[in-house]
């Protein structure tokens, strides 16, 4: 009984290991089972789902990648644009490239103590004396062609509109008694010459001396026309102490340009209309100023001399003007920006009231 005991306890024995090794196997191959199935299931499309916007997938960075603010940024759509045309602007020289002074001066010069019209070539050679009365003849211009001077004289006692050509011949007289007659000027157009009548305001009258108008009515001086014909510049005291105005050639719109302490009269267009050159000082320290059509910009460009009477070329790159620096009245010029400055002029007379043209 004993033995059979025994024996039955080593087969349950046996038994129970055979069991717990079934069970484990089992448990084993449950593992695998899982693990494969989890492998399909990893391994399955994720379909047509639309992603949430503005989810970033992004892989983990290896020790190769790494991932800057840029990368993170949502990309942007590309766009088709229209091919770039490139704009070249046009070269401008810088002043000291340009090429010498070009056209005629004509200014005043006090030949013999009496006041005459001279000419020169804008390089300062080529001076020729055209005038020869026995009285003052001042305040020169030249014509818009660069073939006509008009001036002011008192040859016949009373201060007259005279024109002669550059070769110093066909001298005629415009006007007869109409009054004191100062600084006249050829309209761009050849139209009309506009002038100062002493006292009495500026007027204007054809080439030939006809069709004589007044414009203002003020103590006005000086008047110059814009490069276009459309505007006058002048100098008056209508509005307290000499400054410059500008207004239309018929005389309306009159504005007033500077509000400056010892404004002088003489002054000159820029050839692109926007800027008057002028002159402004006490006697004996008057210098050469630029400034703006509306007033702006304002630019000193000499500084000490007694600088008078500016004038722009035409071609914009120089400014004439009357200088004592060298202890006598002398042409010069000078560029607009205050460089370049040369004397013209070197002689024992007087050379003053430049004006330049072609």
């Amino acid at each position: 009984m004993k033995r059979d005991l025994q024996l039955f306890m080593r087969k349950l024995t046996l038994f129970e290991s055979a069991l717990l090794i079934g069970l484990a196997i089992a448990s084993l191959a449950l593992c695998l089972l899982i693990g494969y199935a989890l492998i399909i299931v990893a391994n399955e499309p994720l379909g047509t789902q639309t992603p949430e916007p503005n989810l970033l997938l992004i892989a983990s960075p290896t020790a190769e990648t790494f991932l800057s603010p840029t990368d993170l940024a949502a990309p942007q759509p590309t766009l088709e644009l229209p091919p770039t045309i490139e704009q070249i602007p046009t070269p401008q020289p810088a002043f000291n490239d340009t090429p010498p002074p070009a056209g005629k001066i004509a200014f005043t010069c006090y030949v013999n103590q009496i006041d005459q019209i001279c000419l020169l070539n804008a390089d300062g050679s080529g001076r020729a004396q055209l005038t020869n009365l026995k009285a003052t003849a001042f305040y020169p211009s030249v014509s818009p062609d660069g073939q006509t001077i008009y001036f002011s004289s008192r040859d016949s006692g009373n201060y007259e509109i005279y024109s002669i050509d550059i070769f110093g011949n066909n001298l005629q007289k415009l006007t007869n008694g109409i009054g004191a007659l100062y600084a006249p000027e050829l309209s761009p157009n050849g139209e009309w010459i506009v002038f100062t009548k002493n006292g009495d305001g500026l007027w204007k009258m054809r080439p030939d001396g006809s069709d004589v108008k007044r414009i203002t009515n003020r103590d006005d001086i000086d008047p110059s026309w814009s490069p276009d014909g459309a505007m006058i510049s002048f100098a008056s005291s209508r509005a307290g102490a000499r400054q410059l105005f500008v207004m239309n050639a018929d005389g309306s719109n009159i504005r007033q340009v500077t509000d400056l302490t010892n404004m002088g009269g003489r002054n000159t267009w820029s050839p692109d209309g926007t800027r008057l050159a002028f002159y402004r000082g006490e006697q004996g320290n008057r210098n050469i100023y630029i400034i703006n059509v509306d007033g702006a910009g304002l630019v000193k460009l000499t500084d000490g001399g007694d600088n008078l009477g500016p004038s722009w070329s035409p071609d914009g790159n120089w400014i004439v003007f009357t200088s004592f620096r060298d202890g006598n009245n002398e042409l010069y010029i000078i560029h607009p920006d205050g460089t370049g400055l040369m004397r013209l002029t070197n002689s024992p007379i007087s050379d003053w009231q430049p004006r330049w043209g072609k």
